[in-house]
């Protein structure tokens, strides 16, 4: 059994965890993770705080292991989603795009904020705001990495903090694992390799063209929700890629069914725009109407399988993968295998 600061913190058997993937990481599949002795996480963005907080209980139905929210701070139910999560107590808040104001308020019951950073000076300061980890985010990953890759960030954001690193991007197997924990991480986030799985709800065709796919598939682009990411190879994204027109025509119908998917008024959508135009990072009306028909896309991807319309974000490990098993058998294999490769290398060191 690997033991490491993260199993210790967050109460966990194995040291993998569940990104927390918009549309992907739903309460099924968290409780799936949870359940096979990793750390859920449940996306909340496309939330609203209503449907977040039956969420969240909708988790504790189907496990009682602890497990984690996610939410991106610009924007949309972010301030309400949070407190709703720091009302129900969920024992973990992760973050990622903004300040983390509820730091204090989720120490008060006990609970842990982990910061998502892809640079890493911005691990640094996410620890002097009071961040108890932070998820590390490599250039290979699936959505929103940077330019720097897990096998460089990692070493340097390790020798930066002093609390528990969670590596992201490019991990799927227990040899993943082995390397992560060498270079200075904790354990693992994994999103490509938990969508293919029985487990997941993304569309089977989706599933099919992942597996079907090699390292050299996926394309790096802020075309596709306005901010730089890595996206699974298809017609549509390739489309984006070479500067598929864009305009108000598209982009006003894509914003107001996000509008209707988060319940919000008119009021609240244009203060939320507002807020992300404003705030860390900030957006222009263009990059937000990119966002909303980004959301678009990936909603016709994981829940249709539309190659023609939709765009699914998706890391360089697809190359990796050829199978769908259970989250349970996935779990297992990745933790015996990573044991095996770490016990062979330590055989191979002469004192």
């Amino acid at each position: 059994m690997l033991k490491t600061r993260m199993t210790e913190m967050f109460g966990i058997q194995h040291p993998i965890m569940l990104a927390g993937m918009n549309w992907v990481s739903d309460p099924e599949l968290v409780a799936a993770v949870c359940n096979a002795g990793g750390l859920g996480t449940l996306a909340l963005a496309q939330y609203s705080p209503e449907d977040a907080r039956k969420s969240i209980r909708q988790v504790r139905e189907l496990t009682d292991k602890p497990f984690m929210i996610n939410q991106y701070l610009l924007g949309g139910w972010a301030r309400d989603n949070i407190q709703v999560s720091i009302e129900e107590k969920v024992p973990f808040i992760n973050y990622s795009l903004g300040r983390p104001w509820f730091v204090d308020q989720v120490h008060a019951y006990g609970g842990k904020v982990v910061g998502t950073v892809a640079i890493a000076r911005h691990a640094a300061r996410a620890v002097e705001l009071g961040c108890d980890a932070v998820l590390v985010t490599g250039h290979e990953a699936a959505a929103h990495g940077a330019e720097a890759t897990s096998l460089v960030l990692v070493p340097i954001v390790a020798s930066l903090v002093n609390v528990p690193i969670i590596a992201a991007g490019g991990f799927g197997d227990g040899r993943g694992l082995a390397a992560a924990l060498a270079l200075g991480a904790d354990g693992i986030s994994m999103g490509t390799r938990f969508i293919l799985t029985k487990d997941s709800g993304v569309h089977e065709r989706f599933k099919q063209l992942c597996l079907q796919a090699t390292e050299q598939d996926t394309l790096y682009s802020n075309a596709f929700d306005g901010m730089p990411g890595r996206a699974l190879k298809t017609k549509k994204a390739e489309q984006l890629m070479k500067g598929e027109s864009f305009g108000p025509l598209r982009a006003v119908p894509n914003a107001l069914k996000v509008k209707r998917v988060l319940k919000q008024s008119w009021g609240q959508f244009v203060v939320s725009a507002f807020t992300m135009m404003r705030g860390e990072g900030r957006r222009n009306l263009l990059q937000l109407a990119t966002m909303a028909s980004g959301a678009v896309r990936q909603e016709k991807a994981i829940y249709e399988g539309n190659e023609e319309e939709g765009v699914m974000f998706a890391g360089q490990v697809i190359g990796a993968i050829d199978d769908l098993p259970t989250v349970k058998e996935l779990v297992e294999r990745i933790t015996a295998e990573a044991e095996e490769v770490l016990a062979g290398i330590a055989s191979k060191v002469v004192a």
